[in-house]
């Protein structure tokens, strides 16, 4: 059975970290395919780049990883772009796919506030969860609140990465240095389409 990884994000850029943890998800749970789900209007964020100029940067990205693969789903179909339809939709595009939701430990513990989480979880073969280094704590809380979740949690070991967009952002519109953030290929588009240098919105936006 083919093995999907359903990897989410707004990724305003997609930066090095996003790479490495798509990487260590893709080794530990055995995935043959990481599917990079580019949200085109997210319910819980404003204020990001444009949906055509995010998706060549993630095109540029993932283009030599052949296990990496771009996903339109969340970007071909009218707002709000809730997990629980994305996965219902790559279940009929996939319809013999294992897929494996990828998400970080904080998104673990925010996911009973989710758009109908039980149903999400149900809709899910499995939940890789990508934990920092010591992160050894159980959300038992978490898992007694939704039935089934921790007979579905697979944890991601992930090594330290202290690169997060929003800094990435802050960096450029403030003129500091970035370029080693990012992939070469996505670090010459942003340059040349001057991408942050005026954002004044850049503290309001929560990226991986």
């Amino acid at each position: 059975m083919l093995r999907l990884g359903v990897f989410g994000g707004t990724f305003d850029p997609p930066h090095i970290g996003h790479l490495i943890l798509a990487a260590e998800a893709q080794h530990q749970l055995a995935l043959e395919r990481v599917l990079w789900v580019l949200a085109a209007n997210p319910p819980h964020k404003h204020g990001y780049s444009p949906v055509e100029r995010r998706l060549a940067m993630v095109q540029t990205a993932i283009a030599r990883e052949p296990r990496f693969v771009l996903s339109r789903v969340d970007i071909d179909r009218p707002p709000p772009h809730y997990a629980l339809d994305t996965v219902r939709i790559l279940r009929e595009v996939y319809p013999a796919a294992e897929l494996v939701y990828l998400m970080g430990s904080d998104s673990l513990l925010d996911l009973p506030t989710w758009h109908r989480p039980r149903d999400f979880v149900e809709a899910c073969d499995a939940l890789g969860v990508v934990r920092r280094p010591g992160e050894t704590a159980t959300p038992d809380e978490v898992f007694r609140s939704l039935p089934g979740l921790r007979e579905k949690v697979r944890f991601v070991d992930a090594p330290l990465l202290q690169i997060a967009s929003r800094d990435i952002r802050a960096r450029a519109a403030s003129g500091r240095p970035f370029r080693y953030f990012l992939p070469e290929g996505v670090y010459e588009l942003v340059r040349a389409w001057g991408l942050y240098a005026r954002r004044t919105d850049l503290t309001g936006l929560r990226d991986l």
